[in-house]
Formats: C-alpha cells, sequence, structure tokens
C-alpha cells in the first residue's frame, strides 16, 4: 500500500479527468449501496414488521455509526498509504455486504448487514478527496468536487430507479442483490487502472498517538474561522438532506398511495438527474461568483437554504402530484448548492498533510448526526406524532426536521464574512 506507484507530479488533463470518472463511478456505488434501503423502506416494514423507528435506525444510525468513526482511521492511512488501494479494498467489502443484506430475516440480522456496509463505505470519500486536491488546481478545485459530489445523485438515479422496480417486481432481497454485485468490479477498475497521484506534501510518519493527531486536526478546523462555521452549517444542512431524502420514497408511497415503481422513478429522475446538474451548478458558479467575491462560496448555500425554505413546506403538505413534483424538482436542484464548495473549502483551508483526515472529521460529524440521526429523528418524531395524525404524521415529522435549515444558513452566511481572510492565510501553507 506505498505510494511508489505514483503518476508524475504533473498529470495529464486526460488522467485527471479518467481519475475523477472512476472515483465518481465509486461514489455513485457507495450511494446505491446506501440509499437504495430507503426506497425498500415500506416493503421492509411489512415483511419484517417494524416501526418507523427501527426503519430510521435501518436506514441511517446502522450504516453511519461505523461509516463515520472508522472514516477516520482510514483517513490517516490515506495520508500516508495507497489512496487508490484503500478505496478499491473498501468497494468490494460495501459490496458485498449490501448483497448479503438480501439474506436477512429478521431486524437484528438486517442491521447488521447496514453497519458492515459502513465499515467498508468509510474507506471512500476521504482519500478521494485526497486524490482529487491533489490533481485539480484551486480554480477548478469546485468544480471538479461537484463533479464528485454529482455522484451521489448518480446513485440516487440508479439506486431508487432499479431498487423500486426491482423491489415491486422480484421483491425487496433481490434489489440487495442485484445493486450490491457490480461494486466488486469497480473496485478491481479502480486497483488495476488508475495511477497513485504524486501528493503536494511528503506523507507524514505514524503518529505516536492516534488520539492526539485527531484532537489536533480538529482544533487547527475550528481554530479557522470559515471552516468553522462551515463545518457546523454542513452537518446541520446534512441532518435536514439526508432526514428527509430517506424518507421520501415513504412518503410518496404511503402518503400519495404510489408503488415502489413509481415512486422510486420519481425520486431517480428528480433527484438524480436535477439533483445531480444542480449539485455541479452549484460548484460551478461558487468559482465564478467567487472570482468577484470570495465570501460567495459560502453565501451562495446560505441564501439557497434560505430560498428554498418556504418550498419545502408546500411540498410535504401539497396533495396534488403534479405539483409535488414540480416542487421537488425545484428543491433537489438547489439543494445541493452546498456541497461541492463545503468540501473544497475544507481541502483548501487545511494544510495539504491534514486534508485527507480534515476530510474524515468532516465527514464524521455530518455522518453521525447528519446520516445518523436525521433520518432516525423523522421516524422518532413520525412514531410520536401518529397518535395525533395518523398516517399524516409523517408529513410533520419532515417539516419539523426541515426547520433546521434556517440554522445551518446562518453558519454559512457567517462563514462568508471570514473567508477572504482565511484564503489569504491558506496560501502559505
Amino acid at each position: 500500500m506505498s505510494d511508489t506507484t505514483s503518476s508524475s507530479a504533473k498529470p495529464s488533463k486526460g488522467v485527471r479527468n479518467y481519475t475523477l470518472l472512476v472515483l465518481v463511478l465509486i461514489y455513485a456505488s457507495s450511494h446505491i449501496d446506501r440509499q437504495i434501503v430507503s426506497i425498500l423502506a415500506e416493503s421492509i416494514k411489512q415483511d419484517l414488521d417494524l416501526s418507523d423507528s427501527q426503519l430510521g435506525f435501518l436506514i441511517g444510525l446502522s450504516f453511519a455509526l461505523f461509516y463515520a468513526t472508522l472514516g477516520i482511521p482510514i483517513a490517516m492511512l490515506a495520508d500516508r498509504y495507497s489512496r487508490r488501494n484503500i478505496i478499491a479494498a473498501s468497494v468490494v467489502i460495501w459490496s458485498g455486504m449490501t448483497a448479503l443484506s438480501g439474506l436477512a430475516g429478521n431486524f437484528l440480522q438486517l442491521a447488521l448487514a447496514r453497519i458492515g456496509v459502513g465499515i467498508g463505505e468509510a474507506g471512500s470519500s476521504p482519500p478521494s478527496h485526497s486524490m482529487i486536491t491533489d490533481l485539480f488546481p484551486l480554480e477548478s478545485r469546485s468544480a471538479a468536487m461537484g463533479v464528485y459530489a454529482a455522484g451521489i445523485n448518480i446513485g440516487v438515479l440508479f439506486g431508487f430507479l432499479v431498487g423500486g422496480w426491482i423491489d415491486q417486481w422480484y421483491g425487496w432481497r433481490m434489489a440487495f442483490f442485484i445493486v450490491g454485485v457490480p461494486g466488486i468490479f469497480l473496485g478491481a477498475l479502480m486497483l488495476f487502472t488508475v495511477p497513485e497521484p504524486t501528493r503536494t506534501m511528503a506523507p507524514k510518519p505514524w503518529p505516536k498517538n492516534f488520539f492526539a493527531e485527531i484532537w489536533q486536526t480538529f482544533k487547527v478546523m475550528l481554530a479557522i474561522p470559515s471552516l468553522r462555521h462551515i463545518l457546523i452549517g454542513c452537518t446541520l444542512v446534512v441532518f435536514v438532506g439526508y432526514g428527509t431524502t430517506y424518507w421520501n420514497g415513504v412518503f410518496f408511497r404511503r402518503i400519495h398511495g404510489l408503488s415502489a415503481g413509481e415512486a422510486g422513478t420519481i425520486l431517480a429522475l428528480i433527484g438524480g438527474i436535477i439533483g445531480g446538474v444542480g449539485t455541479f451548478f452549484g460548484g460551478w458558479l461558487a468559482d465564478r461568483l467567487a472570482r468577484r467575491d470570495q465570501r460567495a462560496y459560502a453565501w451562495l448555500t446560505a441564501g439557497v437554504k434560505i430560498g428554498i425554505a418556504p418550498f419545502v413546506f408546500w411540498f410535504y403538505l401539497e396533495d396534488d402530484l403534479t405539483t409535488i413534483c414540480l416542487l421537488l424538482a425545484f428543491i433537489a436542484f438547489l439543494g445541493g448548492f452546498y456541497l461541492s464548495v463545503s468540501f473544497a473549502m475544507t481541502q483548501t483551508l487545511l494544510p495539504p498533510a491534514s486534508r485527507a483526515l480534515g476530510a474524515a472529521i468532516l465527514l464524521f460529524c455530518i455522518n453521525i448526526i447528519g446520516l445518523g440521526l436525521g433520518p432516525f429523528m423523522v421516524g422518532v418524531l413520525s412514531d410520536m406524532f401518529s397518535g395525533q395524525y395518523g398516517t399524516d404524521s409523517l408529513r410533520y415529522a419532515l417539516i419539523s426536521v426541515s426547520l433546521i435549515n434556517i440554522w445551518g444558513a446562518w453558519h454559512y452566511f457567517i462563514a462568508g464574512r471570514h473567508l477572504p481572510n482565511d484564503l489569504a492565510a491558506a496560501k502559505s501553507y
């Protein structure tokens, strides 16, 4: 796992773009495998006789606990050893565990399989962020991160579309098998065709105190004012994003009576295509607005999250399906604007030797709180409201969670005020 296979210091445009393509496909695979449970959730609930709180645990917390926790030590390995090899091994693990999810016969077995998926996926994003940062210069880094982040939407597209129709035709167990197996081939593609990029800074020796390095990097992140607020803001908007997106499949099926295939198709086309275009456009737009005012990297997200808040309320209260789809398309296009900018600014503001670990800490926060607790909180609130609102309890649970976006927007606004000075200081690294 050493870096002896590194490519030249200045990789060609073709190498950069091919590496980014493979990373996007792997990132998409990870989101297919982690998100498919959300479109299958209603069928799993009926088959295994689960509560919404148990569904929320399966959708988010079971995966996020190990995904977020193991991401940090794996990122420390990625700061020192071959990022390519780490990613290749990880994709094989999570793909195998996804396939095994289809064999679960009760809540505990499915929870353990989802934990296995989280363990595998912990080795994907931090080394990927580090590789992209070494491959692309600052002026195109947000756009590159935007392309990478679009893997989420590709995963949504295939996860919801394939998952929904396979569930309807063959059952939820077969859906896990069909989406899990192809990831093994992606792992081989990564290992045998992608060169390890040359690092912008030589790897550090392994720390004597594992936790001290994590704490030191976290303190560095908190000491940079803009990064501190990006960390908090990103965590909050991801809490809303995962909490609502991962329950939208259940929302369409339970509240509006759609089949698994119909709900999956709507969510796939809107979240996968329109959301993917929006995620890339957000990174592209931020790069261009920031040429005039660097505060735009954060202020764009702040404005978007405030602007879409009333449309989210309307979406969950509306009963006309056409109007609902139009609202969801609008929300999906703007909803991912924060993602590429948050990733890019985290990498840019940190010293090179701490970037993979910094990415892991960011992912730890947004995944433990956002991915882990967001869907779980929606399930808990839905169970709490069910006595008063019946089936509509899910509507009000989703609306309650979406309010947190306003809090997150405030932190992005404060981050923007500090960004010019912090970016200037980062040039000395």
